[in-house]
C-alpha cells in the first residue's frame, strides 16, 4: 500500500494536518510541567447522526499509516518558528509517538458511547493527535456508513462508486476506500485502485456521445476500442433510440448499458423489454444519477443489474461526518470527565465488550472500566483490539479485504430492524457499567 509522495517519492509528513491550539496546549503544558503526566484520551459519538441506527470504523489503516509520519522536519519546523518557542520547537523536532492505541477494528459497528479509539501516553504525545484522529475519522466513518446503508438497500446488486468529481482530490481516495469496506464492488478513481488495491471500472460520459456527428457512430467508435462487452451510454438523446444504437453497435453481446437520468424504475422495465426484444437478452442495465440508498431501496423490484453512486456517498448521504469526539478520560490513572450540559463525557479509560445470542444475532454493547470488566458469557467478545504498542503499529492487523469480511460479518449480526432505512433507535442498545 502506497501513500502520498512528495515529487522525490518522499512520504509526506502529517505534521501539519492538525489545529494551531493542539501546539499551544502542549507547549503550555511543557512550560508548566504537566506535558508528561500519563494520560488516556477516547474516540466515541455521543449521539449518531440523525436517522442512523449504527456506525461503522472505516479509516484505522489510513490513521496508523498517517501517526508514522508524523514528523516536524526542517521545513515545518521552519514554518512555526514564528509561532512558538525554542522549547516547544526542540519538542517538536524530536517528536514521535511512543504511546499506545487500543480501539475497534477496522470494519466494526459502533454505537453511542462505543470507545472507538483509546489514546494513552504522556499528555503531550497524545493531546498533538487530537486533529488528525478525528479528521481520518469522522470522514472515513461517515461514508462507510453510508454506503454500508446502499449496500444493504442494493440486496446482492454490485455497487460502483463514482464520486471523485464531487469531493476533494485526497477525499475522493479516502472515500473510495470506505466504499469498498463497506462492500462497493468498484471504484472510478484510478489513484485508490493505485494505493490500495481496490478494483476500477468505468464507461462514459455524454460529452463522448456529443464528441460524434451521431450516436451510433460513436457506439460504434467506443465497441471497436473496447469490444463489444463495454458499457454504453443510452441516454443522450432518446434512450429508446440509444438502447436501438447500442445493440445495432455491439450486436447482442453488448455487456452493459447505462442510464444516468429519468424516472429510473420506469425507464429500466421499458429498457429491459427493449433489450430482450432485440436478443440482447444477457446485457445488464446501469443505473446512475444521484443515487443514494433510498433511491436504490426504491428500486429493489426493477430490472436493475447495478448502480453507480457518485454524490451521496462521498458525503456521507447527508451525514458527511460522524460526529466524533476525542476526549480527555484519564490523567495519572485518575478519571477525569467533562459535565457541561449536552457535552459530558465519562470518565476513565473503557473497553467494550458485545453480547449476542446463540443465532450469533448482537443484542447488546456493555462499556465499562479497563479495570472493572463484566463477566463474560459464552457468546460475548471485548471488542477494542491493540493497534499500537510503544508507538508502533502491531504485528498482523488485517487487510482491507479481511476488514471487509468483518464488516460483512457485522452486519449480519444485526437485528433485522437495525438494517432498517428508516428512524429509529441505534440497533443494539449501549450500557455503561461502572
Amino acid at each position: 500500500m502506497s501513500e502520498p509522495a512528495n515529487g522525490s517519492g518522499t512520504a509526506v509528513p502529517t505534521s501539519l494536518f492538525t489545529d494551531h491550539y493542539e501546539l499551544t496546549m502542549v507547549a503550555a503544558a511543557l512550560a508548566d510541567g504537566a506535558a508528561d503526566r500519563r494520560c488516556t484520551f477516547e474516540v466515541f459519538a455521543r449521539r449518531l447522526p440523525e436517522g442512523r441506527r449504527y456506525g461503522v470504523v472505516a479509516g484505522t489503516a489510513r490513521l496508523l499509516d498517517a501517526i508514522t509520519r508524523f514528523r516536524f522536519g526542517a521545513a515545518e519546523l521552519e514554518r512555526l518558528s514564528g509561532a512558538l518557542g525554542a522549547p516547544m520547537l526542540e519538542w517538536l523536532a524530536d517528536y514521535r509517538f511512543s504511546g499506545d492505541i487500543d480501539g475497534y477494528p477496522e470494519g466494526e459497528l459502533f454505537f453511542p458511547g462505543s470507545p472507538i479509539v483509546s489514546v494513552s501516553g504522556t499528555f503531550a504525545d497524545a493531546v498533538v493527535l487530537e486533529t488528525l484522529v478525528l479528521s481520518v475519522f469522522n470522514h472515513d466513518c461517515a461514508v462507510a456508513a453510508a454506503a454500508a446503508r446502499m449496500v444493504t438497500a442494493a440486496a446482492g446488486r454490485p455497487l460502483i462508486e463514482m464520486g471523485s468529481r464531487r469531493t476533494h482530490e485526497e477525499a475522493a481516495v479516502a472515500s473510495a476506500r470506505a466504499t469498498y469496506l463497506a462492500g462497493f464492488t468498484a471504484t472510478s478513481n484510478l489513484e485508490a485502485g493505485r494505493r490500495y488495491g481496490i478494483p476500477t471500472a468505468g464507461t462514459a460520459a455524454h460529452a463522448y456521445v456529443l464528441l460524434h456527428d451521431d450516436e451510433l457512430a460513436a457506439f460504434r467508435g467506443q465497441v471497436g476500442c473496447l469490444g463489444p462487452k463495454t458499457t454504453l451510454l443510452v441516454d443522450t438523446y432518446d434512450i429508446r433510440k440509444g438502447i436501438e444504437n447500442a445493440v445495432a453497435a455491439a450486436g447482442p453481446e453488448l455487456g452493459a448499458i447505462r442510464i444516468d437520468s429519468g424516472d429510473l424504475g420506469v425507464l429500466a422495465r421499458q429498457a429491459r423489454d427493449q433489450l430482450d426484444e432485440l436478443g440482447a437478452t444477457g446485457t445488464r442495465i446501469v443505473l446512475s444519477g444521484d443515487l443514494d440508498e433510498y433511491a436504490i431501496a426504491a428500486l429493489r423490484a426493477e430490472p436493475v443489474d447495478s448502480y453507480g453512486v457518485g454524490t451521496s456517498v462521498v458525503t456521507g448521504s447527508g451525514a458527511p461526518t460522524a460526529s466524533l469526539v476525542y476526549k480527555l478520560v484519564e490523567v495519572d490513572g485518575r478519571p477525569v470527565a467533562k459535565r457541561s450540559a449536552s457535552k459530558e463525557s465519562r470518565g476513565g479509560a473503557k473497553s467494550a465488550v458485545r453480547r449476542y445470542k446463540p443465532t450469533g444475532t448482537a443484542v447488546e454493547e456493555v462499556v465499562h472500566r479497563r479495570t472493572l470488566p463484566p463477566a463474560l458469557g459464552p457468546y460475548d467478545r471485548v471488542v477494542p483490539v491493540p493497534l499500537v504498542r510503544g508507538g508502533e503499529p502491531v504485528e498482523g492487523l488485517p487487510s482491507l479485504e479481511e476488514s471487509r469480511e468483518h464488516l460483512r460479518r457485522a452486519l449480519v449480526s444485526v437485528p433485522w430492524e437495525g438494517l432498517k432505512l428508516s428512524k429509529g433507535e441505534p440497533a443494539i442498545s449501549t450500557t455503561f457499567g461502572e
